[in-house]
């Protein structure tokens, strides 16, 4: 039998004392303030450019790493040193690969400056930009950050369970963002789009920050941590 060290990176000792540091987090700094999913977007430039002829990202999972790896670097020091939320008292992340292949990044963020609920309009939001104002993240937006189309529309949705869309989209409209029963933020934005030859209301958005994601090109999950999440 051979026991593998924490030493040995990737092994079960090494993962357990990873948790246990993350553990060591929230004992002394309390709940993340920030909760970012981070999804590696096979069309990047950076890939694709790389790719020989007849080639696609899932030929070459060395660029998709490396790519991916540069890209979360860059995120994090737009985070922590650019402090667009503000200071960053300390942070964690976690990389994981599921079904598809593709990488993607939990990140937990602790800041100085606590977010108010009167500031989350200003970090997070769920509004599609204007075409006329801003044409290119206004598509990078509809590509990326649109959840759907599932239920009554596509009952066969990998996201139904049960009749139900397991990530309890669509959510509910509201004009102004409050904060749920169940601890999560509800961003108000109550506008009617329409994109191609279907309606495409914004409680669908998946929330994001407009700046980062226009800058990445990626889809891109923020929300709030609460005392109840």
């Amino acid at each position: 039998m051979i026991i593998l060290p924490s030493s040995y990176i990737g092994s079960p000792r090494h993962m357990q004392e990873y948790a246990q540091d993350a553990m060591a987090y929230v004992r002394y700094y309390g709940r993340p303030d920030l909760f970012i999913t981070f999804t590696c977007n096979p069309a990047w430039d950076e890939i694709q450019q790389l790719l020989l002829p007849g080639q696609s990202q899932v030929d070459r999972h060395d660029i998709t790493a490396r790519v991916f790896r540069q890209k979360l670097k860059s995120l994090m020091d737009f985070i922590v040193k650019y402090e667009v939320f503000g200071s960053v008292r300390c942070w964690m992340y976690s990389v994981e690969w599921q079904k598809r292949g593709l990488p993607h990044a939990h990140i937990l963020i602790w800041l100085y400056n606590k977010i108010t609920s009167d500031e989350i309009d200003d970090v997070i939001s769920a509004e599609i930009p204007r075409a006329d104002v801003d044409k290119d993240l206004h598509a990078v937006i509809i590509k990326n950050m649109i959840h759907g189309p599932c239920g009554t529309l596509n009952p066969n949705s990998p996201c139904m369970v049960d009749g139900k869309c397991s990530k309890k989209y669509p959510r509910a409209f509201t004009a102004n963002t409050i904060t749920g029963d169940d601890g999560y933020p509800r961003i108000g934005d109550d506008q009617l789009k329409m994109v191609g030859i279907r309606q495409l209301y914004t409680c669908k958005m998946v929330l994001l920050k407009l700046t980062t994601v226009g800058w990445f090109h990626i889809h891109l999950c923020y929300q709030k941590r609460t005392e109840h999440t």
